[in-house]
């Protein structure tokens, strides 16, 4: 038998006044399970309990050499980012890790420990929109985009607030396994598939809450019918209101225009059924609403900067 694949690897630097959503989601997103080819170690800056936020407190069976082992070191957000750095040991064992090649992704407030060490000088990154001020004013280096969920500037990946954590590992777990890999993380945390990174933190609450519940089924009515023409005026008569308040509304709440969201969604079932069927380009183009093996090719370039046969060839899987 040949040898396993190695596991990917990843840390969870749990700081001093860590938030408990901010540490759980990566732990559980990456969870060490068959169906799951990571392995996941929660660290602080040293062994031991670590005094955590809200009232909880954590106990970590590692210290910063996790960072060394990592992968991926993912730093939950903490208390209070804005008073002081995290410790000197902390800031060179991330420099370190990201020299070594690891990913360093942060959630919410943890893009003041990345963003301490330097590695975000002169490049894109988000934190809580609480907090997008005080980032931009300790760090004036960095380009503080206070309008998005999160941000991939390739070794280093920033978040906004917790739940948009789970868009920011899903969106790593997308990289990594594929698109079924992740939705199937994405059903079994019960969350959305996926949300565009670029889509605003904070949707005023003067959107009725019964209009987002119904263009959720209206996504969800959409994803069945793929297949099928879907014009901004089809999508909007499902919704059952007028196309220019469905276009408005559908970008608050997704962050897509209408028909950017249903090609990105072609996209994606093109990118399971090649990773999980034997069917033709062609055959795939037609049963996603793309038509054309061509036009399935020039958004797939487009939208993942790949082909579909390279892609097949990187995430098909035997059964």
């Amino acid at each position: 038998m040949p040898p396993a694949p190695r596991l990917r690897r990843v840390a969870v630097l749990v700081l001093e006044g860590a938030k408990p959503l901010d540490v759980g989601i990566p732990a559980q997103v990456f969870t060490t399970r068959a169906s799951m080819p990571y392995e996941v170690r929660p660290c602080g800056a040293a062994p031991g309990l670590v005094t955590g936020g809200d009232g909880l407190s954590y106990h970590v069976a590692h210290g910063l050499d996790a960072l060394v082992w990592a992968d991926i070191v993912f730093i939950p957000g903490y208390r209070f980012p804005d008073r002081d750095d995290p410790p000197r040991a902390v800031t060179d064992a991330l420099t370190a890790a990201h020299t070594r090649g690891a990913r360093l992704a942060a959630i919410s407030t943890g893009a003041f420990a990345l963003a301490a060490t330097g590695l975000l000088d002169g490049r894109r990154a988000t934190t809580h929109w609480h907090y997008t001020r005080a980032l931009a004013a300790r760090h004036p280096l960095v380009r503080v985009d206070e309008n998005v969920l999160f941000v991939d500037e390739g070794s280093v990946l920033t978040s906004a607030g917790a739940a948009s954590g789970i868009d920011l590992c899903l969106h790593i777990l997308r990289g990594d396994l594929g698109v079924a890999a992740s939705n199937h993380a994405a059903r079994r945390l019960v969350a959305a598939p996926y949300r565009s990174g670029g889509q605003a933190q904070y949707v005023p609450r003067s959107v009725p809450e019964p209009l987002g519940e119904r263009f959720a089924t209206t996504r969800e009515w959409a994803l069945c019918h793929l297949g099928e023409p879907l014009t901004l005026e089809t999508l909007a008569r499902q919704a059952a209101v007028s196309p220019r308040t469905f276009s408005r509304r559908f970008v608050e709440e997704t962050g897509y225009t209408p028909m950017q969201w249903v090609m990105r969604a072609r996209v994606d079932r093109a990118r399971e059924l090649l990773e999980r069927s034997e069917r033709g380009v062609e055959q795939i183009a037609a049963d996603v609403g793309l038509g054309t093996g061509s036009n399935l090719r020039l958004h797939f370039q487009r939208i993942l900067g790949t082909t579909p046969t390279e892609y097949r060839r990187t995430f098909a899987r035997g059964e």
